[in-house]
């Protein structure tokens, strides 16, 4: 396995795959945007968590684990995707680029000096995503969303491309098949169990800030092991 500072040049035909929030980010970017937009139009309070709920309960009937039903995108419920946007770019650059711990820029700043492609794989919201992977100097983003995005929000993720867990190995692969790059000499970062899904079908993961059931699992794995913290 390779260092994250010692790994030979590879000419490009590498990627690096990141997850975003708690990973190259020590902040949560969509409970940020929450936290804004509610503090700016507090009227969206009780609807968001009104819809949200909704959304939680609706998805447990449906047989989804509680992980995925209470990451619903009811709290945007009836926010209009160009409000999101304007939002997150502001938030991006004024206040998350400052959670962006130093380690993390040195370990981008690393895979590209070896010509390594550089991609963002997170469930944040697309806007937001897109916004970091901006400040960030990314490659690539997939954020959760769907292909056109226009009006307002319902709430729903019908239609969206939804990275998140098992949903972020079939977006690596393809990533991975549209650039020509060999998956066993990539790299994948993530922060919890939930990425490990899209860590192990790189040759090279790398567990950042495990908690204990990762940091056992990467031991056992023999994967490298990170502390990133602003």
């Amino acid at each position: 396995m390779y260092d994250c500072f010692d790994a030979p040049l590879m000419c490009g035909k590498v990627a690096a795959y990141f997850d975003l929030d708690g990973t190259l980010l020590d902040s949560s970017s969509e409970k940020t945007l929450t936290a804004v937009l509610a503090k700016r139009r507090p009227w969206r309070i009780p609807i968001g968590t009104v819809m949200w709920t909704l959304g939680l309960v609706g998805n447990l009937m449906r047989g989804r684990s509680f992980y995925d039903a209470a990451r619903n995108r009811g709290h945007f419920a009836l926010a209009s995707w160009s409000v999101l946007e304007q939002y997150s770019k502001q938030i991006a650059e004024e206040n998350l680029a400052n959670k962006i711990p130093i380690e993390a820029k040195q370990c981008l700043e690393w895979h590209r000096s070896k010509g390594h492609r550089l991609v963002l794989v997170t469930a944040t919201i697309a806007p937001m995503a897109e916004a970091m992977a901006e400040v960030l100097g990314m490659d690539a983003v997939y954020g959760c969303g769907p292909e056109i995005r226009s009006g307002t929000l319902s709430g729903s993720e019908r239609g969206w491309s939804v990275p998140r867990r098992k949903g972020k190995v079939p977006v690596v692969e393809q990533d991975a098949r549209e650039n020509n790059h060999n998956l066993a000499e990539c790299y994948g970062y993530g922060n919890t169990m939930a990425d490990t899904w899209f860590m192990r079908i790189t040759g090279n993961p790398i567990a950042i800030n495990p908690g204990s059931t990762m940091r056992k699992m990467a031991t056992e794995n023999d994967w490298e092991i990170k502390i990133w913290k602003i």
